[in-house]
């Protein structure tokens, strides 16, 4: 079977049905990758260094000859790999998409480890595509779905109005919704992370954004962030986007605001609770911040988190003076308490006025 090459949109398109095979080094994939990516290094991060300082030092040949060395001793133990990826990742799928046994594989330019893979995966009996330009270009691909207009709707509200539920329950009625903070593992504020989820790095935020960008072919909903989530930073491009969307704004009573709070938060340790204060104590203030931590220390969640909720009141309205033509772009969405379908049922009625 002949080995052929494809172009991003062509690979991404076929990834949703085949497995896709990063032969790149342990390192490189750990860093990002295509997502839902294999990771099958022909060499270890080590031996790639040593190949490709050869080939910059003594040329191609010399640098072929040392990573067939590497390539030859684990050829019998990557078929197995393979097969058993191949057997996972298309169990349940329909008998002619397992019986194509078709693989897709890259690496970061589309070169020597891809092709090298290739071709004895197309000696045992695999269909292989190759991604042309390799990771890199999957990466070019990446920083144009940024670029792209969109069509955007943005969640807002005061913190406590269960933006993430409602973008979820969009979701679950089958609009095109993105949830950015899951993409980034982090809740988007100085208490987003009392799960101590690692977040990915700035560059596999990016794959999975573009991803899901790639998804969308109307109206798509967000959540009203900042351009910084925790550690990653939203791409300038789309959060210049975002800034200029329309934002349904849920209007949430403070008090229901705070008990939606308490219940998601106040289950965490009280030591873990303290840190996020301090955290926002230049912000906070001197007093609040004392004010806060001592109602944790005496147990009273309820009141550290109404201060705590005052501030990022104060802070989401800064926030909603920093866009363009804030006034006009926002739109109000009366809601009397925090609840998923009722307020996406608003928001659905107030889009389609």
């Amino acid at each position: 079977m002949a080995i052929e090459k494809l172009f991003v949109p062509t690979f991404i398109e076929l990834s949703k049905i085949y497995p896709v095979l990063d032969v790149r080094s342990p390192g490189e994939f750990s860093h990002a990758h295509i997502p839902g990516a294999y990771s099958l290094p022909l060499f270890t991060d080590e031996e790639r260094k040593v190949v490709g300082t050869a080939y910059k030092q003594q040329g191609k040949q010399q640098a072929i000859k040392i990573g067939l060395k590497y390539f030859g001793v684990q050829m019998a133990g990557m078929i197995e790999q393979v097969e058993a990826i191949y057997a996972s990742h298309t169990k349940g799928q329909p008998v002619d998409v397992v019986q194509r046994k078709t693989l897709l594989v890259h690496c970061w330019r589309g070169g020597m480890r891809s092709s090298g893979v290739a071709w004895l995966l197309d000696l045992y009996g695999f269909k292989v595509y190759i991604l042309a330009g390799g990771y890199k270009f999957f990466r070019r691909w990446v920083f144009y779905q940024f670029e792209k207009e969109y069509t955007i709707n943005v969640i807002g509200g005061y913190t406590g109005s269960g933006k993430t539920d409602v973008l979820q329950q969009l979701q679950q009625q089958g609009l095109c919704a993105i949830d950015l903070e899951a993409i980034a593992m982090h809740k988007g504020s100085a208490f987003g992370n009392l799960t101590m989820v690692k977040q990915p790095s700035q560059e596999m935020f990016e794959n999975l954004l573009a991803i899901e960008l790639d998804k969308v072919k109307s109206v798509v909903w967000i959540e009203d962030e900042s351009q910084r989530i925790g550690d990653i930073n939203l791409p300038m491009a789309f959060y210049l986007q975002k800034q200029k969307s329309p934002v349904y704004n849920l209007n949430v009573p403070f008090e229901e605001r705070l008990t939606y709070i308490v219940e998601h938060y106040g289950r965490f340790e009280k030591e873990k609770l303290i840190n996020a204060v301090i955290r926002i104590k230049k912000r906070l203030g001197g007093l609040e911040t004392k004010t806060a931590i001592n109602f944790l220390l005496e147990d009273d969640i309820k009141s550290a988190f109404a201060v705590l909720l005052k501030y990022y009141d104060k802070w989401y309205l800064k926030c909603i003076d920093q866009k363009a033509n804030p006034a006009s772009l926002t739109k109000p969405v009366e809601c009397t308490t925090v609840d998923a379908v009722a307020n996406a049922n608003a928001i659905i009625k107030t889009a389609e006025k």
